[in-house]
């Protein structure tokens, strides 16, 4: 495969991997983030001559691999007990693509991804194995498991996800939204720190107040977005809807981090819709509302 070809496939593949990283991670933002770090490491074995005979297997056990990496790091391994006389269930009794990603990361690694490849992304036993690198029994085995957990966890209310946030932060960040449904983008470059980072997530990356200035004038050109103060998966965000279509969810949605009061990283998901799909998110008040 020539080498352009490579990096096409890779762009078709990005929300397929999505999907497996999302849940690996319990998080559809850290999912991303796994996610790039596999096409890093796929590009770079591609450029070390690596020989692939099967494009989506070979990504997939990267993408396990640097999933498990990342939670390592983290040590977000919480783990449902399980007994050993689980019934052998030909099939899964609920919609696995609807169970949270919260649910997926209180499953032991093996069983979480015996179910993800399994039941989300339609994989055989044996290609679960060579992935996890276990054997069919085993991949099977964990299956049945992760089954069985998933469908114990699926009843249980969620409430995990409405951020507490201090009211320096609320306020922050819901004067930020307010100046963009404004569109007072010269108040919002004010704010910036002199060496703010912007990561336009898989489209660019720039750093420093007078190299992002054309980022906000593409949203000050643009009048079909909507903005909104709230939260995805627990974090404080800005979430953006497009008026032209449904209103129902975000499109995207923006996170920030500040140092004091200066604004000093902007990451922004427009160019990753697939994001937006799966993520849980909700709408919050502004903190003048509250008072």
């Amino acid at each position: 495969m020539h080498a352009d070809d490579f990096e096409e496939r890779l762009r078709e593949l990005r929300p397929w991997l999505h999907r497996y990283c999302a849940r690996m991670t319990g998080s559809t933002v850290d999912g991303e983030d796994v996610l790039q770090d596999t096409l890093i490491k796929a590009l770079h074995a591609r450029a070390e001559g690596t020989v692939v005979d099967h494009l989506e297997g070979w990504l997939l056990r990267i993408a396990h691999h640097t999933s498990l990496d990342f939670l390592r790091r983290r040590s977000r391994s919480h783990v449902v007990p399980l007994t050993d006389d689980m019934e052998d269930t030909p099939g899964p009794d609920t919609d696995i693509v609807t169970v949270g990603f919260q649910r997926f990361l209180q499953l032991p690694e093996l069983q979480r991804c015996a179910v993800i490849l399994k039941d989300v992304l339609e994989h055989t036993i044996e290609e679960i194995a060579a992935i996890a690198g276990c054997t069919p029994a085993a991949a099977k085995s964990a299956l049945q498991r992760g089954r069985a957990a998933l469908r114990r966890l699926a009843g249980q209310h969620d409430d995990m996800h409405m951020p507490l946030m201090p009211d320096a932060e609320r306020r922050k960040l819901g004067n930020y939204v307010r100046l963009f449904q404004s569109g007072d983008f010269d108040a919002i470059r004010a704010l910036l720190a002199e060496d703010v980072k912007l990561d336009l997530v898989n489209r660019l990356r720039l750093e420093g107040r007078e190299s992002i200035g054309r980022y906000f004038s593409r949203y000050a050109e643009e009048t079909k977005w909507r903005f909104v103060f709230g939260a995805i998966e627990g974090r404080p965000a800005m979430l953006v809807f497009d008026q032209t279509g449904s209103m129902e969810r975000p499109a995207h949605f923006v996170l920030l981090e500040w140092h004091e009061e200066r604004i000093a990283a902007i990451r922004d998901f427009l160019f990753v819709p697939y994001v937006t799909d799966t993520a849980d998110w909700t709408r919050l008040p502004d903190v003048d509302r509250l008072a």
